[in-house]
Parts: C-alpha cells; sequence; structure tokens
C-alpha cells in the first residue's frame, strides 16, 4: 500500500513524496488467522469533508498535520513547487505543509469531492 504525502521544505516549499506502508503478518482480531497489518498512527479526531463541485480555494498550507482519505469525486491538488497530483476514490494523502506557501486545492469531477480528514494534533 502507498499513500501520496505532501510537505514542506525547510524554505517553506511543499513538495509530494510516495510512501510505502510498512505491513507485517500477524494477529490483529484473535482467533482469526493472521493478516498484514501496518504500526498503529495516534491520532486526534476523525471528520467528514465535502468540497462542493466547482470548489478552487486560494493556495493555503494545512492546519494541523493530518490524512484524508478519499470516498467520492477529484481534486487535483498543486503543491507550490508546482507538482500536481490528481486524488480520487481510495486515494489517501497525508499533509503536513504546516509552514510556508502550502498547497493549491480544486475540484476537478462534476460531482463533489467527499473525504474523511484523520488529524493528528
Amino acid at each position: 500500500m502507498k499513500f501520496q504525502k505532501l510537505f514542506s521544505d525547510e524554505n517553506g516549499k511543499s513538495h509530494w513524496e510516495d510512501i510505502d506502508v510498512a505491513m507485517e503478518v500477524r494477529s490483529f482480531a484473535s482467533p482469526a488467522q493472521n493478516i498484514e497489518i501496518s504500526e498503529p498512527e495516534l491520532v486526534k479526531q476523525a471528520m467528514f469533508l465535502r468540497l462542493r463541485s466547482g470548489w478552487n480555494e486560494p493556495i493555503h498550507p494545512t492546519p494541523v498535520a493530518q490524512k484524508l482519505i478519499c470516498l467520492a469525486g477529484t481534486v487535483r491538488v498543486t503543491a507550490s513547487d508546482g507538482e500536481s497530483r490528481d486524488i480520487g476514490p481510495g486515494d489517501v494523502w497525508h499533509m503536513e505543509d504546516r509552514h510556508g506557501k502550502g498547497h493549491h486545492t480544486m475540484v476537478t469531477s462534476k460531482e463533489d469531492f467527499e473525504s474523511m480528514i484523520i488529524q493528528y494534533e
């Protein structure tokens, strides 16, 4: 499994990075068979988010470290270094660009963009 990480460098410029999720086989729900699972991450809260079709926000940094899991629709997210990624159903986007210019987000699908946000702070 992979997720897409957006982070800020020491100069405040945001960049994309692909992250491979480390998995190991272990017992998770005994007596069920062992499964592949990652290490747990402590989180603060989770919420659902909807951006209406046509949403086009100004460039900004993320307010907190968070993961977004896309459920429906598509957005194009552009880092301040100019690289764009399309986030669609099933994609996981980890945001850590908390300082500097941040990123630009625009809904590119005809339908609304729906997601779940998991916040770490």
